[in-house]
């Protein structure tokens, strides 16, 4: 019984990192005319932390947005 809920409680950890991972990384707004970065929105974590991500200070990973 115990095991089972060690278990239970270990997987629930790790998809409540995953999701919270998934969920924190940053958008960018990419000009369309310009195709240069516009803004970026960061978005807080609560494993992993918020750096305060910026056009000139851009993510390795994003997500793409296209904006006029």
């Amino acid at each position: 019984m115990i095991k089972g809920l060690l278990t239970g409680a270990v997987i629930g950890v790790g998809l409540f990192a995953f999701a919270d991972y998934a969920m924190s990384i940053p958008s960018v707004k990419m000009s369309y005319a310009t195709n240069t970065c516009v803004e970026v929105e960061n978005y807080p974590s609560t494993f992993f932390g918020t750096t305060a991500y910026s056009c000139e200070n851009m993510p390795e990973k994003f997500n793409h947005v296209w904006v006029q």
